[in-house]
């Protein structure tokens, strides 16, 4: 159907207007001589599609991942080479100590008698180390938590090498005939056996180190509330192990008998830490030495009390390790993770009950 157009007059003026509608398209005026042609406007209202958007959030820059710190000292990169650990003497007869103070982490232990002796655990650098010693059982299972690393010694008892052969750790022993020992002619048997480390990691076929459990951090709020102490001392057998604070060093150094520990590159026995680790101890029966004094076995398995020194003062807490292949739980007061000064750690093996 066709709109028909209509037709409508109005005075305006004296004259005459005539209008002719179309819908709403235009409308012609006459008055007088003049003639104005009125154009519909547009509606005012944009359209749906002429609406501004909103101007979109910006995407938050993502916070870069902090870079990965060796786990085994939290100063500089991880090492990419195997881990060693060293089983060493404590005895004065094997003092001083070779290689030692370029060790990461180094674990107090008992072995038989009363005495104590050293596993020392090396990720970051490989020296010669002197006196090397044998194992003991209980090792396999202290360094299982390090995952498949090699273990060098001079040989074994008992059930000592038995056990480490049924675990993940892979011996590298003196008396099986392994390549990297030596003999020091300026020492006594046997406490002359040396081991080249960089010879033994460049045919080791073991990852790089991994997390125990240690947690490092220069800050430690719990510092501001924690107990001064100039002075670590407990028992490990029937042994004194003692450290005393300097703060010129900001080290622990190792005393035995009133005297610092030097090792043989002049270096004393220092660490940024002294971590006193409360396990149960057992005797081992099958592990007898030539005097029929037996091995003590540490069990690093389990759960017990832990004695935190760092930066001159002294943090009790826990620890904690389910299994053999677990890393090890160490936890503050607060029951949060315990806080290691960067730089690596004695940890000292003591019994429980042992004085701290």
């Amino acid at each position: 159907m066709i709109a028909r157009p209509s037709k409508r007059t109005a005075l305006i003026g004296g004259g005459v207007i005539a209008v002719l509608v179309v819908g709403t398209v235009s409308v012609i005026a006459l008055s007088g001589n003049d003639t104005k042609k009125v154009t519909a406007q547009p509606s005012s209202t944009p359209s749906p599609s002429a609406s501004a958007k909103p101007t979109p959030k910006p995407t938050p820059a993502k916070k870069p991942a902090p870079a990965p710190v060796n786990p085994l000292t939290g100063l500089g990169k991880p090492p990419a080479g195997p881990v060693l650990a060293v089983k060493i003497d404590d005895t004065e007869n094997g003092r001083p100590s070779v290689g030692l103070s370029q060790a990461d982490v180094v674990y107090i232990e008992q072995a038989e008698g009363g005495l104590t002796r050293l596993v020392a655990v090396f990720g970051t650098h490989k020296p010669t180390v002197e006196p090397v010693r044998s194992v003991r059982a209980s090792d396999a299972e202290l360094l299982s938590q390090y995952g498949p690393i090699h273990l060098v010694a001079s040989g074994g008892g008992g059930d000592s090498l038995t056990t480490l052969d049924h675990s993940i750790v892979k011996g590298i022993i003196n008396d099986r005939g392994a390549a990297g020992f030596g003999r020091d002619n300026n020492r006594p048997a046997p406490y002359n056996l040396t081991a080249n480390l960089a010879q033994m990691a460049a045919s080791a076929k073991t990852g790089p180190s991994k997390n125990v459990g240690f947690t490092w951090s220069a800050k430690y709020p719990l510092l501001a509330s924690a107990k001064s102490i100039g002075a670590v001392n407990t028992v490990v057998g029937s042994t004194g192990v003692s450290f005393v604070w300097d703060a010129r060093l900001n080290r622990y150094v190792r005393t035995i008998a009133g005297q610092r520990v030097v090792y043989s590159d002049g270096n004393q026995a220092a660490t940024t830490n002294v971590l006193v680790q409360l396990c149960a101890v057992t005797t081992n029966p099958n592990d007898v030495d030539v005097m029929g004094n037996p091995s003590q076995f540490t069990h690093s398995i389990g759960r017990g009390k832990a004695v935190l020194f760092r930066n001159g003062k002294r943090i009790v807490g826990t620890w904690s390790r389910p299994n053999a292949s677990s890393a090890t739980t160490f936890r503050g007061p607060d029951g949060k993770p315990m806080l290691f000064a960067p730089g690596g750690a004695y940890v000292v093996l003591a019994t429980n009950g042992a004085p701290v």
